[in-house]
């Protein structure tokens, strides 16, 4: 019977596999609205886009129907059209609203949204007879100026979140355990499909499995932080073309006691590789992750070269990107290979 598999803590494409139950303190996403709405799904940012405009237009075309209704605006544009003579014999001379061509609600609605969006008032514009009214028009254009940049700067940003660039940041879809330079050394490797470059990329890696303290308390998620090593050294790397980052796997490694006799029946252990720079265009940090359970490892084996130098320049062969060769590689764990060296 297969065994059933682990729940991952980060998903391959680097999705947290983490819900957030029984939040009692909700009032703290309101206190930052911003990122609220940032964080909120696209059919959802549309729907609050378009309902804060239709709101505000709605509100402020009440506001100029008051104001018409107050003023007698209302009753003058209807008298003048039941009696068109009259009014151009003498009232029409006289009489100066405090919004032209406001007839009702709908006029008036009409105005809140030529206001608003500054698109050409044509026929309705505001006169001096109305201190109130101009007063209005100034709040108008402020909270529409606010609505503006709260909302486009909501879109923008979402647009240009630093998951995106992350997309174009991969990783193998398996990583390896083999031999190099006389170690055993787990690897696996990492390119960006992108011609601009991720400035001060560093890379680093945990290991997440359940643990148990002394005293017996169960950590169901103990993060370990494991030493990478890669060709420029260090966590810091240069990531023009793709590169293999590998662990070593020795004494102070959670991974020195596993041989692939054993590797699949650590249904707990998941490798978590975590990759983090700066966007050379935007400026703006991104950060992309991937994971890696126990039968996603492959022991004996090793990542086949994809770089290759073409006419004067290097090229490299993403089809290539996840192959594998096997190799001859001990069936051993690190201890038990570092034991038999000491004995030789």
């Amino acid at each position: 019977r297969a065994r059933e598999r682990r729940a991952r803590f980060v998903g391959k494409n680097g999705a947290c596999n983490v819900a957030h139950k029984n939040i009692r303190e909700q009032g703290r996403f309101l206190q930052d609205v911003f990122t609220t709405l940032v964080d909120l799904k696209w059919p959802h940012t549309l729907l609050i886009f378009t309902m804060s405009f239709l709101c505000s237009w709605l509100l402020f075309g009440m506001v100029w129907w008051l104001i018409a209704f107050a003023h007698g605006d209302l009753d003058h544009s209807t008298r003048l059209q039941r009696d068109p003579a009259e009014g151009a014999a003498g009232s029409a001379a006289t009489f100066v609203p405090c919004v032209t061509s406001i007839h009702s609600f709908t006029s008036a609605f009409l105005f809140s949204i030529e206001v608003q969006v500054t698109i050409g008032f044509g026929g309705r514009m505001v006169t001096e007879e109305c201190p109130a009214a101009i007063l209005v028009l100034i709040v108008q254009n402020i909270v529409g100026l606010v609505i503006n940049a709260i909302m486009l700067g909501c879109i923008f940003m979402k647009t240009s979140q630093a998951h995106r660039r992350a997309e174009t940041l991969i990783f193998s879809k398996h990583a390896v355990i083999a031999l190099r330079e006389g170690r055993l050394c787990f690897m696996l490797r990492v390119g960006d499909l992108r011609k601009s470059m991720i400035i001060s990329a560093t890379i680093r890696m945990q290991v997440v499995k359940k643990t148990a303290s002394l005293e017996g308390e169960v950590v169901p998620l103990n993060q370990i932080d494991i030493q990478m090593e890669n060709p420029v050294g260090g966590n810091s790397i240069f990531l023009v073309s793709p590169l293999i980052i590998y662990h070593v796997i020795d004494k102070n490694s959670p991974l020195y006691d596993i041989s692939p006799m054993n590797l699949h029946h650590h249904e707990d252990l998941e490798v978590i590789v975590i990759l983090e720079g700066v966007v050379e265009t935007t400026g703006i940090t991104t950060q992309a992750r991937t994971s890696y359970l126990a039968d996603e490892i492959l022991w004996g084996q090793r990542f086949v070269p994809i770089v290759a130098e073409e006419d004067g320049r290097y090229s490299v062969d993403y089809s290539k990107f996840g192959n594998t060769v096997k190799v001859p590689t001990p069936s051993c764990t690190a201890r038990q290979l570092e034991e038999d060296k000491s004995i030789m």
